[in-house]
C-alpha cells in the first residue's frame, strides 16, 4: 500500500496515508475502495488479493479504510492462486439490479 504519515491532498490540505504489512513474502494486488452505505466519504473498506510467495496461497482481504493501520476486518483463504495483475471490481446490489433492467 503506501507509507504511514501525512501528505498533501488535491485541495492542498493534509491527508493521511496508511500502510498495512501482510507479512513476509506476501504481496497485495491493487486495492479497491468499497464505500459503506450512508457513511462519510472516507468511510468504507479496502479489498484486495494477497499472495504468499512462501506458501503459494492466496487470500481475499478486507481492510478498514479509516483505521490508521488498515486493520483487517476479514480474510478468506482462496482455493487457488490469484495471479498478480488480476483485476476485479465491487458492485453493489443496487447497481446489479439496474444492470438487470
Amino acid at each position: 500500500m503506501a507509507g504511514t504519515g501525512t501528505g498533501t491532498g488535491d485541495d492542498g490540505g493534509d491527508c493521511t496515508i496508511a500502510r498495512h504489512d501482510f507479512g513476509p513474502r506476501c504481496f497485495a494486488g491493487e486495492a479497491f475502495f468499497v464505500p459503506s452505505n450512508d457513511g462519510d466519504e472516507d468511510d468504507g473498506y479496502l479489498v484486495c488479493y494477497v499472495h504468499d510467495e512462501g506458501t503459494g496461497e492466496s487470500r481475499f482481504v478486507v481492510l478498514d479504510a479509516r483505521s490508521p493501520k488498515l486493520d483487517v476486518v476479514a480474510e478468506v483463504q482462496l482455493p487457488g492462486r490469484v495471479p498478480y495483475g488480476f483485476h476485479g471490481m465491487f458492485v453493489t446490489q443496487a447497481e446489479l439490479l439496474v444492470q438487470q433492467q
